[in-house]
């Protein structure tokens, strides 16, 4: 199974990706990583539950990854592999990602500190209903998601955005050559 490596100023996180169950959504992100698109980015924003006013709709606990040029980033349209077409769910420590429609894109993504149902499809994070793309499972750094959330700060977007200083693909089906 593939996983990405992303190195922030807050530590390494490491994330196992889904590619059998979205295997589109994983797609994307993985060209986004061999683009370099991520590398130089940021976590970005960061959104909690006791910081949210009362009417911003289903609060969440999340902390959002991205490019240099965050919510301005291009969009792009993919199919969109909600929870009902996965079978994934939103739980503490998916990977989700963060999207404007359905299946538009852009170049972002989401790691839920806790269990959002409300991110799954029918959920009421979305007025459409359709909910997110889980793709992938952070397997370390745990921690630094923890400190990344304790960031949080009014409105989610961060004043000092964390910088991302590379990403990388780890493929243990590709075994290292004998010199």
């Amino acid at each position: 199974m593939s996983e990405l490596r992303i190195e922030t100023a807050l530590g390494t996180v490491r994330i196992a990706l889904a590619t059998a169950q979205a295997p589109v959504t994983t797609a994307y992100f993985l060209d986004q990583v061999c683009r370099g698109r991520l590398s130089g980015g940021s976590i970005f924003r960061v959104l909690s539950s006791e910081l949210s006013a009362t009417d911003a709709g289903a609060m969440i606990d999340a902390v959002q990854f991205g490019t240099a040029r965050g919510l301005d980033e291009e969009r792009q349209r993919i199919v969109h592999e909600s929870t009902a077409v996965s079978g994934l769910r939103h739980e503490p420590w998916t990977v989700s990602a963060a999207r404007f429609a359905p299946g538009e894109l852009y170049g972002s993504f989401f790691v839920c500190v806790q269990a959002e149902p409300s991110l799954d499809y029918g959920g009421a994070r979305h007025p459409d209903g359709e909910g997110f793309a889980p793709f992938g499972r952070v397997v370390a750094g745990r921690a630094v998601i923890r400190r990344a959330h304790d960031l949080a700060e009014a409105g989610g977007l961060l004043k000092h955005p964390v910088p991302i200083l590379d990403v990388s693909v780890i493929d243990p089906s590709v075994a290292a050559k004998p010199a």
